[in-house]
This record gives C-alpha cells, sequence and structure tokens, in this order.
C-alpha cells in the first residue's frame, strides 16, 4: 500500500488524492472478488431412496409433516414434472452424478437380471466416466459425498476415486449383507439393526459393521453441518443421500412413534428434521445467499412393502416401473437471491443437473462424450421456460417409454407395482396425454396417429446417439473354492 502512494506523489498526486486513488482500488479489487464468489456458488443435493411423488406436505401429503422442506419449496422453486433418468437406484445415481443414461455409463443390466449393484458385483461406475464431484473437484471445489453410494463399492469404484474429497456412508443399499434365516420380506417389515450387516465407511475403510441403522439419518446430518463449517471458506460441493426411505426402515428415537403416518412418516420427518439442520447451519456461517440446494428422490416408492413404501400421490406406477410413478419424484430448488420461488411444471430431469451446476461454477462441460442434460439454470431467475421438452424413459437398455411435450408413449407394460418385473411388449402402443392426465388413465392412442409418429421420430434420433458402454451390472465375483 505504501509502495502505492509512493508511486503516485512520483506522478505530483497531492495526499488525499493519493489516498481517495487508493481507497478506491481496495474497493472495486472487494467488488471483484465478491462479484467472483456470486459467480461460485456452494452446492448440496440431498438426494432421498425410495421416496413417493407425494410423500411431503409441499406434494399434498395429508398427514406427514414436513415444514422445513416445505419451508424450501415456499422460498425456492417446486418441480412438479421432475424426472429420475431410471427407476431403479444403481443407474439412477449414475445418471445424476454424470449427466448420461445408464446406457452410456455402463450402469444398466444387458441380461435384465442385476438391475442394481449388490455386494458380490465385480463392476461400478467406470473410471473412465466423469463425475459431477470431479468436474467440481478439478475447478477448486471442495468435495463431499455423505450417506449411500451404490455405484461400486471396490475402492477402485468408491467416491475418493470419482471425484469425491470425503466419503461417509454406506456403500451400497441399507438392506443388503442380510443376516437372518428370516424371510427378506419379514426382516425388512419388522427390522432390527443386527439383521443387515451393511458396513458404515470412511473414506476406503469400514468403520462400523453392522452400521447402527437407528441414528445414520442424525449422524449423516452431523457430517454435512461439520463439512460445511470446516470449509466454508472456499466453494463446496456436498452430496447427501440418505439411505432412506429404503425399507429396512429406522428412525431415531427422537422420532420413533412421532408421526401419524406411521414409521415410514417418522422416517420422512427425521429427514426433514436433516433439511433444517442444513438450512439453519448455511444461515449460521452466511452461506445461504451463495449455495444452492436440491432435494430430490432416486426413484418412486416401494409399493411393494404396503404401509413400510411410501406413495406416488396421483401418479400410477412405482419403483420398478417407467410409469410416472416410478420416475416423476419431487423436486425442489433452493437458493435465496438465486432461484426465483415458483412452480415450475415444465420438464426437468436429474440428468440436468450436471451440465446446469457446471454452468453456475462457470465450469465448461466436456466436449468428448455425449450428454443427455439441459442447462436449466435460466428457469432459476427469470420466467424462462424449460430447455428440456422430452424425456426418455430407460428399462436396463430397453425404451419402456418416452415423452415429447405434454404426451408420454409406451412401447412396453410391466406389474405396476414393480415385481415381478417382466417387461411385455405393447402391440398397439399406448399414448397418454401427461398434462391433462398425470395418473395415466385414460389411452388417446387411437385419435393421435401424428403425435405418436413425431414421438418415434424423437426416439429413432436419440437411438441414434446410443453407442452402449459394457454393462457393469452383470460382473459377479468369482466364488474362491
Amino acid at each position: 500500500m505504501t509502495s502505492k502512494i509512493k508511486n503516485m506523489r512520483a506522478l505530483g498526486l497531492s495526499y488525499p488524492l493519493r489516498i481517495a486513488i487508493v481507497a478506491a482500488i481496495v474497493f472495486l479489487g472487494a467488488a471483484i472478488n465478491n462479484v467472483s464468489g456470486q459467480q461460485r456458488p456452494n452446492f448440496i443435493i440431498i438426494f432421498t431412496d425410495d421416496q413417493g411423488y407425494g410423500d411431503l406436505g409441499c406434494y399434498g401429503h395429508p398427514t406427514i409433516k414436513t415444514p422445513n422442506i416445505d419451508r424450501m419449496a415456499s422460498e425456492g422453486q417446486r418441480w412438479t414434472n421432475f424426472y429420475v433418468a431410471a427407476n431403479v437406484c444403481t443407474p439412477s445415481r449414475a445418471a445424476l452424478l454424470t449427466g448420461r443414461y445408464g446406457v452410456r455409463n455402463g450402469m444398466y443390466s444387458a441380461a435384465g437380471k442385476r438391475r442394481v449393484l449388490f455386494p458380490d458385483s465385480d463392476g461400478g461406475l467406470p473410471p473412465t466416466e466423469l463425475t459431477l464431484a470431479r468436474q467440481l473437484q478439478r475447478n477448486g471445489y471442495q468435495t463431499a459425498c455423505v450417506g449411500k453410494w451404490h455405484l461400486g463399492h471396490l475402492k477402485e469404484f468408491l467416491p475418493t476415486s470419482h471425484g469425491f474429497d470425503y466419503y461417509f456412508g454406506l456403500p451400497y443399499s441399507n438392506d443388503m449383507d442380510k443376516n437372518t434365516t428370516l424371510e427378506y420380506h419379514n426382516a425388512a417389515s419388522d427390522p432390527k439393526v443386527e439383521y443387515f450387516n451393511v458396513p458404515l465407511m470412511k473414506g476406503t475403510q469400514t468403520i462400523e459393521r453392522p452400521a447402527d441403522q437407528t441414528t445414520i439419518t442424525k449422524r449423516y446430518t452431523e457430517e454435512v453441518v461439520r463439512f460445511i463449517a470446516e470449509h466454508k471458506q472456499k466453494p463446496f460441493f456436498v452430496y447427501l443421500a440418505h439411505s432412506m426411505p429404503h425399507v429396512p426402515l429406522f428412525a431415531s428415537k427422537d422420532f420413533k412413534g412421532k408421526s401419524e403416518r406411521g414409521l415410514y412418516g417418522d422416517v420422512i420427518e427425521e429427514i426433514d428434521w436433516s433439511v433444517g439442520q442444513i438450512l439453519n447451519s448455511l444461515k449460521k456461517e452466511g452461506l445461504d445467499k451463495n449455495t444452492i440446494v436440491i432435494f430430490t428422490s432416486d426413484n418412486g416408492p416401494w409399493s411393494i412393502f404396503n404401509e413400510q413404501g411410501g406413495s406416488a400421490g396421483p401418479l400410477f406406477g412405482a419403483k420398478g416401473t417407467s410409469y410416472e410413478g416410478g420416475q416423476r419424484v419431487p423436486a425442489i430448488f433452493w437458493g435465496p437471491g438465486r432461484i426465483k420461488p415458483g412452480t415450475i411444471s415444465g420438464i426437468g430431469s436429474t440428468l440436468d443437473i450436471f451440465p446446469t451446476f457446471l454452468k453456475l461454477a462457470g465450469v465448461s462441460l466436456p466436449t468428448d462424450r455425449t450428454y443427455d442434460g439441459y442447462d436449466i439454470s435460466p428457469v432459476f431467475d427469470s420466467d424462462h421456460q424449460s430447455p428440456r421438452k422430452e424425456m426418455i424413459y430407460y428399462h436396463d437398455d430397453k425404451i419402456f417409454a418416452a415423452r415429447k411435450g405434454d404426451f408420454k408413449l409406451y412401447y412396453y407394460r410391466n406389474n405396476p407395482a414393480g415385481y415381478p418385473e417382466k417387461l411385455e411388449k405393447l402391440q398397439p402402443y399406448q399414448l397418454f396425454n401427461l398434462q391433462q392426465d398425470p395418473s395415466e388413465r385414460f389411452d388417446i392412442a387411437a385419435n393421435h396417429g401424428s403425435v405418436i409418429a413425431e414421438i418415434e421420430d424423437m426416439v429413432k434420433r436419440h437411438q441414434a446417439t446410443i453407442k452402449p458402454a459394457a454393462s457393469e451390472l452383470d460382473k459377479v465375483m468369482m466364488k474362491k473354492e
């Protein structure tokens, strides 16, 4: 500072003028830094497991109380036509983190037998795939994955191998590694912690087995709050993937038996508490105006578990199907000062999060591969319509259905409860107007031949871009003799 003043004195400037110029430079530098900070927001994705479209107060549930998530919806944007890229865990999560359908990133089954990864799986998200975490990490972001991973439990596939600086959570679903002679359905419907020998990991090490799932939501929350406090000086990305409400359901003593909806409601209300803790921590740390938080689910409800499963609300179908109830999910985008509040009825998808976050972070989208997402950030702060006008509904490597605008065309059908999963080719096809008939009750195919032709043309153009990757879900470990 002193040298700058001396240099100005050499130019013959008066002392008051020199002081004024230096002050202006300092002020301008601070302003530039502030603008730069505003251009690099923090990101948090809160991703629940098997939560249905109708399981939140702001999406119409009459008895589950979700005041914190409802506040997110009132202060941010509630999307009503938002989709995941697959109707089960693994390919859905892979698509969220890569912006690419499972058939492109290898997280699908060509044989149709293993639709997700298991503890004896030998595959995982390929190291050649670029995750959102990796792209942000390369551009100065601190990254953390807390919760369920389910993209490969072997070291080379764990979050720490895919761009996350920190990992704390379960490597796969909370119902795996069953450790009881009880039938699966009975063990999941009346669960005990010791029934499921699932490991809790920190980094690449197992720190608890079986994981105490009665405290898992609470511990996930504490990890996220701590990460925010410790990394508030630099931009960060947190991926919080709750293990529930996937069965088996566990709630902590502070929430068990407290909701009007039974154990399922207890679990959702504890997740709502978790959301409140995270939002409060952002405000406490002065980060609420520079953080975007998304709340959504990985697929529809697991309806075969009856009251232990969730609700798709007015939508038809459930987890394991590509009917609306299986892939349309609640989605809330929150960012005070960055996201204009409102209800968005345009089409969106978890596929869009990858390009959207990169755009907001000032990071270029890689050009060496095909992406299936759109930058939806223009919708956040204006009256722009969503750029997404279509959705392809995959069931493994098969296109189960396709949507263009208001209309959805079905090529296959299966059990609307999701299980058993046998697909049947439709002949003739079925067509529904989702804006007028979101429950898919009225097949209008007979009177809309031109609409069907348009959708089929769209599907053919999409298929022309597909070069299926090798299936990672069909790889199973060799049993030792």
